[in-house]
């Protein structure tokens, strides 16, 4: 791959994926997972998953890197909603 094709894939990776931030801080502040559809969650964390073997499979440090981002970033999200829903 070329370096304006990565550069590409850098700068989509960091948008799609610091844009889960908020939310999983929104669920910390508030206490509160209600708002969120588990199906959906773990429904892309499965996408994810797909793009990052595709990721891996191509060798494109972009897809992988920001995929296992935002698995990560998405699991914690489940595991909050799971948490502050049970306890409740």
């Amino acid at each position: 791959m070329t370096f304006e094709t990565e550069a590409v894939g850098f700068a989509a990776g960091t948008l799609t994926t610091l844009c889960w931030a908020p939310q999983a801080i929104k669920i910390l502040r508030s206490r509160d997972g209600k708002s969120i559809s588990l199906i959906t969650q773990i429904t892309f964390v499965i996408g994810c998953s797909l793009w990052l073997t595709y990721g891996l499979l191509l060798g494109s440090a972009s897809i992988i890197l920001f995929n296992a981002i935002t698995i990560a970033l998405n699991v914690v999200i489940i595991l909050l909603k799971l948490h502050y829903e049970l306890s409740a």
